[in-house]
């Protein structure tokens, strides 16, 4: 669950990019297609959070569309607020890969805790959605040591909204959490966005 954690902390930038912020110059875009879609670990070779596999199809994904999405993970410490989470975020430019500043937490940003965060998008009380509910997967923190799996499972993509720089291009990101001063996992995600 600490890998799935992770996975949503890094995502998280890119829902957030979605949000209309004015300063950001949100762009309607009627077709995204994210294509080339990649991953790794980038933690230490003993990191108590490890993604252990992630599949995503079609590629490219289409948004708006359907999404087939399976990921398995562990963590070997039960991971607890607050659960901080550094995202940087890279965009290739004339060949050259720059840092996205954060703005308005959308960017390269300081997540102070990934678990308060988790509580805005899914309420505390609040079942967790589907199909976590369905598989028994927990979407609050605390998440207790051990493994967890999503099988294969479908999903919808709505419409989105997306800031004026995140409409086309290559990128890369790359999440780390962490508790109390202590690196606890790292993921890298590589993308490409090609919005009509």
């Amino acid at each position: 669950m600490a890998a799935r954690c992770l996975t949503v902390a890094v995502f998280a930038a890119l829902v957030l990019a979605q949000a209309s912020c004015s300063s950001s110059k949100p762009t309607k875009v009627t077709k995204v297609q994210i294509m080339g879609f990649d991953w790794k670990n980038c933690g230490q070779p003993d990191a108590p959070a490890v993604l252990k596999a992630l599949t995503l199809s079609p590629d490219p994904i289409t948004i708006p569309g359907d999404l087939k999405a399976s990921a398995s993970g562990s963590t070997s410490v039960e991971l607890s607020a607050p659960l901080a989470v550094n995202v940087t975020l890279e965009k290739e430019v004339a060949g050259f890969w720059v840092k996205v500043p954060c703005l308005e937490e959308v960017g390269s940003c300081h997540y102070q805790d990934a678990c308060d965060i988790l509580n805005q998008l899914i309420p505390p009380g609040q079942d967790c959605p589907e199909p976590l509910h369905t598989y028994g997967l927990p979407c609050h923190c605390p998440f207790k040591a051990g493994s967890y799996t999503l099988p294969t499972s479908d999903f919808y993509l709505p419409d989105v909204e997306l800031p004026y720089w995140l409409t086309n291009g290559n990128y890369r990101i790359q999440g780390v959490l962490g508790s109390q001063g202590k690196e606890l996992g790292c993921l890298k995600v590589s993308l490409s966005i090609h919005s009509a």
